[in-house]
């Protein structure tokens, strides 16, 4: 686990590829600290859905309108306007930029890092996702690390999902 401490955040966004794990760490971490989970899979427009469907990556195009869909969540925060725990991919720095920008304020990262010999078989193992296992050598080519002067910590997936949870929840209550 590596990263800068969250401080006052608008929202918790778990990113990294596919089958990495975002969605499941992120509906438990939302369930552990009480605030609301949305999985950005569900924002993609359909025309995303299709391209990612047939085996073809998303352009920067393509995910300009999701990425405005996802930093209006973050901005939005929870019923109660508690920060949210959002699900999304932010491969690159642009994105995350994105994010941040839309949703006025700063945003914690959490990468959910692994192999990728796990990824694969995490991928090969799922029923009924649109994201074909063709696209993860794409995603991984796509992803750019944290950077310093991200607000983010970077966990192996390595391990069970609980445990990834703790190390995240304790990460944000020490900051």
């Amino acid at each position: 686990m590596t990263g800068t401490g969250p401080g006052d955040v608008r929202g918790v966004v778990v990113m990294g590829v596919a089958g990495c794990g975002k969605s499941t760490v992120g509906g438990l971490l939302a369930a552990r600290l009480g605030l609301q989970f949305v999985d950005a899979d569900d924002l993609h427009p359909p025309s995303n859905v299709a391209k990612m469907s047939a085996g073809a990556p998303l352009t920067d195009d393509d995910r300009r309108p999701w990425l405005a869909r996802v930093a209006e969540v973050l901005r939005a925060g929870g019923d109660d306007g508690a920060p949210a725990v959002v699900a999304c991919s932010a491969l690159r720095r642009s994105y995350r930029d994105a994010l941040r920008d839309g949703a006025g304020g700063d945003v914690a990262f959490v990468h959910l890092h692994g192999d990728r010999d796990l990824l694969a078989r995490r991928i090969a193992a799922r029923a009924d996702h649109f994201m074909p296992p063709a696209l993860l050598d794409s995603q991984l080519a796509t992803l750019e690390p944290l950077a310093g002067d991200e607000t983010g910590v970077v966990v192996d997936v390595d391990q069970a999902a609980g445990r990834a949870v703790d190390v995240v929840a304790g990460w944000l209550r020490r900051a």
